[in-house]
């Protein structure tokens, strides 16, 4: 964990209302961080029309109203820009914690080929918006934030750790340095077959040994300064190699997602016509009540958790944590995020939540919602540069994830290695992160080994309630399809 000074504040209105001072940091490394942040996660302005504008609902229609596959590609960038910026002030200014928001990958892909296919777009959109209300109803009341001070500290350490692994994984898969390997096993290896093959990998390599150097010898703005290096230079080898994308197949030697070039234009007027393309209580007409009402419960539960889990890893990099692992303002956190699900499924582009990529910004100075305003910023400009963003390749943004990874990798001395009642669930919490892609069901598996080994041991009343309520909720999201096929 990154540790900072604490100092007073200089007077400045700016420094005061953010803590800057305070904080141990400065306008200088706020402004950095927060472009740090947008740098890892412009990804998102792409990824998510890729995910969105390729499914059609339930009316054989895509999002955004076309007929055709990709038509509603351009609106849907937009609209996520947009959406991602104004959300990512909103917490920077109303909980002053360095944390991002955007589409939740993982959410938009369930809501896309889980909820679409069985209504319409706007059905869909609909229950994502219910979903957000009714978080954020579980905040006002206090429930979330009760969910999370009965969490025991050494799982919670275990979360932020095992999202270090996650986004270390993250990194390595979006470069290309890991793959899958099909059908044979392993599931995984090194490259093609392997053998690290390709000019993008290459991209990404020296990318990430400049961050690691640059970062050894305590170059302030290292992670800023090697993402904008890599970039560079991965625009010098596509001018000399002319390297097509690789189009998601996992044996191309091509670029993961954006292909380095400068575009033909760098500015174009946005399409924000997907705002308030949603409907309600739709999905329970279209659905039936019992089907909405699972997907809707499938949605909370992710969404609950993931943020819970990314928060509090943000929190303990930045040093920003209580001795118990609660944020500084974490409610005002919880309000935000909530505020966010709603606000994704109302504009039409699914829920948003918070981002771990922000991890990134932190381990870049990042301590304060300035950085977040910054990273807003822009997004909101990104809105009228997508073709612009569409050119930066992963290869060059995601050394950030792996070295951020090392760094939140440091906290596992904080478990108790020797204490199996904590030992086994922090392990499972960690090692299943990365290896589902999902910090929800680190999370889970962590809260049901806890319950599951106290009460084997007769350790019933070190059990807080709260704790019994959740992993029950978790064995039924874990059962949730032969539960759906059962009650349809």
């Amino acid at each position: 964990m990154t540790s900072t000074t604490k100092k007073p504040s200089d007077g400045n209105a700016l420094d005061n209302y953010f803590k800057i001072s305070e904080r141990g940091s400065s306008i200088g490394k706020e402004v950095r961080g927060g472009a740090v942040t947008f740098l890892t996660m412009a990804y998102i302005i792409v990824l998510n029309p890729i995910i969105l504008a390729g499914v059609a609902d339930a009316d054989g229609k895509f999002l955004g109203g076309g007929t055709e596959p990709g038509s509603g590609f351009a609106t849907i960038a937009a609209v996520t820009a947009l959406v991602a910026g104004l959300l990512t002030i909103l917490m920077g200014v109303v909980a002053n914690f360095p944390l991002a928001l955007a589409t939740g990958l993982g959410l938009n892909a369930f809501v896309a080929f889980s909820i679409a296919s069985q209504m319409t777009w706007a059905d869909a959109m609909g229950l994502v918006v219910l979903e957000g209300l009714i978080i954020l109803a579980l905040v006002l009341t206090g429930f979330r934030k009760a969910v999370f001070d009965a969490v025991p500290r050494q799982l919670k350490t275990a979360i932020a750790v095992g999202i270090g692994l996650f986004i270390t994984f993250i990194g390595l898969v979006d470069a290309g340095f890991v793959r899958t390997s099909g059908l044979a096993a392993p599931p995984v290896n090194l490259g093609i077959g392997g053998e690290l093959s390709g000019w993008p990998v290459l991209v990404f390599i020296i990318g990430l040994l400049l961050m690691i150097s640059l970062y050894s010898r305590g170059v302030p703005g290292a992670i800023l300064i090697g993402i904008i290096a890599t970039t560079i230079i991965a625009g010098i080898v596509q001018a000399i190699t002319d390297t097509a994308p690789s189009l998601g197949d996992p044996t191309s030697k091509g670029w993961n997602l954006n292909v380095p070039e400068w575009p033909d234009k760098v500015f174009a007027k946005p399409d924000f016509g997907l705002l308030g393309e949603f409907n309600l209580f739709g999905g329970f007409q279209e659905a039936t009540v019992i089907t909405a009402t699972l997907l809707v419960f499938t949605l909370l539960l992710a969404d609950f958790f993931d943020t819970m889990g990314t928060m509090t890893a943000i929190g303990a990099e930045a040093d920003l944590n209580d001795e118990d692992g609660t944020p500084e303002g974490a409610q005002k956190i919880l309000i935000v995020d909530s505020i966010a699900a709603a606000a994704g499924g109302a504009a039409g582009i699914s829920s948003n939540t918070s981002y771990i990529e922000s991890a990134s910004g932190v381990g870049d100075g990042a301590r304060t919602g300035l950085a977040s305003v910054v990273t807003g910023v822009l997004f909101l400009l990104s809105t009228l540069a997508v073709p612009l963003v569409e050119h930066i390749p992963n290869e060059a943004a995601v050394p950030a994830l792996v070295l951020v990874g090392f760094l939140m990798m440091s906290q596992v001395k904080n478990i108790s290695w020797d204490d199996s009642d904590i030992a086994i669930p922090a392990f499972l919490t960690i090692v299943l992160m990365p290896f589902t892609y999902s910090i929800t069901a680190g999370i889970g598996a962590g809260f049901i080994a806890y319950v599951v080994i106290k009460l084997v041991k007769n350790k019933i009343a070190e059990i807080h309630p709260l704790m019994w309520l959740i992993s029950i909720l978790f064995v039924v999201y874990f059962a949730i399809d032969p539960i759906t096929r059962w009650v349809s």
